[in-house]
């Protein structure tokens, strides 16, 4: 058995040998812009201490050991301390699991001991009331629930009160778990019977590497449930009233990630394929490669004029929108200060917003050209 006891704690104790017994509990901001209205959940905040105090609850740490920073600190020694305060309680669960899947092969259940199932949850773009029905049930009924950076509060407080919460998730330059130390998580508990839930914002296999974590439980004989969620650009292009395809405006509609794989400001994809005035583009995590695509896409002949929408926390009561014509946008973007999560979409179908601020009369007349 993968037990997570060996996988992560004995290789981390070997690295970190000092990280056995955390010496601070940090609880600082590492550069988020965040508020406790904000309902996105941030790496390192009050708020997400409290919420997963199960982890913490055996630690009374002195509070001269707790401190806050003014400046970020080293983003890989926050990491492994977390890691180190989560590990005896991760271990405590598997091993109360692994009892309980012992018991059952001695026949304290019938003789049905296989191992616990995996389910991928979409939560939706942000606004708790798009979750749906199946994903609820799911939710309500898991051993241990592991969640994204972008799963609301409001949908984890819909978790029941015997699950354990254990936040995996990422955000530009830090990451709290690497993808692979999420997969042995997944691993290790499923192989222990738990019913495992993998909270992911948005739908699960749009942009959320749900179809890695997927092949791989599915190679070591996990069977593997996918609960779809309304992903973001659907759900807040209906927020807007913008439809994504219509008739005579745009017969497509294309999802694209504005990732750079190093990091760097030129999208992954070939904008020339991309630059389809018939169509709609929408593009997840796009902020820092805007300027890089407006300029290709309109280099491969989209109007600069094409209108754009971004909009930052789609769906939630914290949603900022900046309209623009796709020449302008990145630096209105820049001007009103969106930070992530935002969602781009370019495209003439924005104009059919009932919020587009230009005249309705130029929109109408637009369908009416085509």
């Amino acid at each position: 058995m993968a037990a997570l006891a060996h996988k992560l704690s004995l290789s981390y104790h070997k690295s970190s040998p000092h990280l056995h017994k955390p010496k601070f509990l940090l609880i600082c901001s590492i550069g988020y812009n965040s508020s406790p209205s904000s309902p996105f959940t941030e790496k390192h905040s009050v708020e997400r201490y409290r919420r997963d105090q199960w982890l913490y609850k055996n630690q009374q740490p002195d509070h001269s050991h707790v401190f806050s920073c003014s400046t970020p600190p080293d983003p890989d020694f926050i990491r492994e301390n977390d890691i180190a305060l989560q590990l005896p309680e991760l271990n405590r669960l598997l091993q109360v699991l692994r009892e309980k899947r012992q018991g059952c092969e001695d026949g304290g259940d019938g003789g049905k001991c296989g191992p616990g199932n995996v389910f991928l949850v979409g939560t939706g773009p942000g606004d708790p009331d798009l979750l749906t029905l199946k994903a609820l049930k799911v939710i309500q009924k898991a051993d241990l629930l592991l969640y994204d950076r972008l799963v609301s509060n409001d949908v984890l407080d819909l978790v029941g009160p015997d699950a354990r919460l254990l936040y995996v998730g990422k955000t530009a330059g830090y990451h709290s778990r690497t993808q692979e130390e999420i997969h042995e998580l997944l691993l290790s508990f499923a192989e222990a019977g738990a019913t495992v839930v993998r909270l992911k914002g948005g739908d699960p296999l749009v942009f959320g590497r749900g179809g890695e974590e997927m092949d791989f439980l599915q190679q070591q004989g996990i069977q593997v449930k996918v609960i779809p969620g309304i992903t973001a650009a659907s759900g807040i292009a209906a927020e807007l009233g913008v439809p994504l395809t219509h008739r005579g405006v745009a017969n497509s509609v294309r999802f694209l990630t504005g990732h750079s794989r190093k990091g760097g400001t030129d999208p992954l994809f070939i904008a020339e394929n991309a630059a389809d005035p018939d169509s709609t583009l929408v593009v997840y995590m796009g902020l820092s490669t805007l300027p890089s695509l407006a300029l290709k896409l309109m280099h491969h002949g989209l109007s600069p004029v094409t209108p754009a929408v971004a909009v930052q926390q789609g769906t939630t009561p914290q949603q900022r929108i900046v309209f623009s014509e796709l020449k302008d946008l990145a630096d209105k973007i820049s001007v009103a200060g969106l930070v992530s999560p935002t969602l781009i979409i370019i495209g003439n179908v924005v104009a059919l917003s009932p919020l587009w601020p230009h005249s309705l009369k130029d929109a109408s007349s637009m369908v009416e050209a085509k």
